[in-house]
């Protein structure tokens, strides 16, 4: 069952009072610096990713937990994933932290190394909205039984619990819209998520598609990103890579902009920003990163690119970094020292950055808060 501790209707306005007790899942984080301008302020998390803020600067993580014992079902790529309700939301504020929702569903690998949950969090005219991952064919998902409803969905959270909202993962499977596309066949991850107009967007990495959610959680496709002939590292004829879209935000003028992780062999300087506006077809605005996970605009309009992995995820080398493109087009390297697999991303109203780090680590997570004077 998911736990919720809340006193009203809202997640915003629960975390916004947040006070913390001396307990274990509530201690306060000790205060420590990575670089120049930037603190770690929460610790101890499940593989935290997105990230939201509320208006009175309480940061909202998404922790994708740790997986559990049974049942289990094949992901994509044929490794074993099984549900535990360990997925979470941790409110921070300062230095206090504390998981406001539990028992949110989580498929985990039998090691840990890789863990799909609550991958984003977005707060919307239509209540706290949560996409859940699931990282194969939905089919699949009826193996998971009555435990694994919420897997592969937006749900929404509330005093009752959290609720599905918008199916993606059922969306995907009645639709698959990339079928066209080589290497391509029933595939659901929701993942990114934001507010938009009287609802939200949504990522689904798996489908690589760009997915409206109206105030009732009926779906529409704004985009459906195709694959992309890339060379493979082994020599040989090219590969089809994935776009597998990690992140959505609104931006300057109204427009979404959509990151791309990108798919195997997740090539360095290959992924892309990729500007949306209804009805018209995709352009990319940003180019020349590798492996987004997250992107944010900051309170000057300018465009942050959170890489997971600056050397690319066949490299070995977990080191991330954060990026932000000037008005002139040039970059500017805000954060590369101590970024350990950043996954999300978020800005205050008063131009403070979070991050997300540690993001794909079994309680080592962190919050980190980076203070940046341009």
């Amino acid at each position: 069952m998911v736990r919720l501790k809340l006193r009203s209707a809202g997640v915003a306005v629960a975390v916004a009072g947040l006070v913390v007790a001396s307990t274990p899942d509530a201690a306060a984080a000790t205060s420590k610096t990575h670089a120049e301008g930037m603190t770690v302020i929460a610790t101890g998390l499940d593989n935290p990713r997105g990230l939201a803020v509320t208006p009175e600067g309480v940061v909202l993580v998404a922790e994708a937990g740790r997986g559990g014992q049974a049942p289990c079902l094949a992901g994509a790529g044929g490794e074993e994933f099984c549900l535990g309700a360990t997925g979470a939301i941790t409110a921070v504020r300062g230095h206090q932290q504390k998981r406001v929702a539990t028992g949110l569903p989580s498929l985990g690998t039998p090691t840990q190394s890789e863990v799909l949950g609550p991958h984003d969090i977005a707060l919307t005219p239509a209540g706290p909205l949560v996409t859940i991952g699931l990282g194969t064919d939905p089919q699949r998902r009826a193996q998971l039984g009555t435990a694994g409803a919420l897997i592969g969905q937006t749900v929404r959270l509330g005093p009752s619990g959290a609720n599905s909202f918008a199916d993606l993962a059922g969306w995907e499977a009645a639709n698959n819209p990339d079928s066209d596309q080589p290497g391509t066949g029933p595939d659901s991850n929701p993942y990114g998520l934001a507010s938009y107009q009287d609802g939200a967007v949504a990522t689904d990495a798996g489908g690589n598609t760009l997915l409206r959610l109206d105030p009732r959680g009926r779906i529409s496709p704004l985009a459906v990103f195709p694959t992309s002939p890339t060379p493979s590292p082994f020599g040989g004829p090219d590969i089809p890579m994935q776009f597998v879209p990690t992140t959505v935000t609104t931006g300057p003028g109204g427009a979404l902009y959509v990151g791309q992780l990108t798919g195997f062999p997740f090539p360095v300087g290959g992924a892309k920003v990729w500007r949306v506006a209804p009805g018209q077809a995709p352009t990319v605005y940003a180019e020349g990163f590798t492996n987004i996970a997250d992107i944010a605009f900051d309170h000057k309009g300018r465009l942050l690119v959170l890489e997971i992995t600056a050397n690319g995820l066949l490299s070995g080398d977990p080191t991330g970094a954060l990026i932000r493109v000037e008005r002139d087009g040039s970059r500017t390297e805000l954060a590369r020292a101590g970024l350990v697999t950043p996954t999300g991303l978020a800005v205050a109203r008063n131009g403070t950055i979070y991050i997300s780090n540690k993001g794909t680590m079994v309680g080592q997570g962190e919050v980190l808060r980076l203070l940046v004077r341009q």
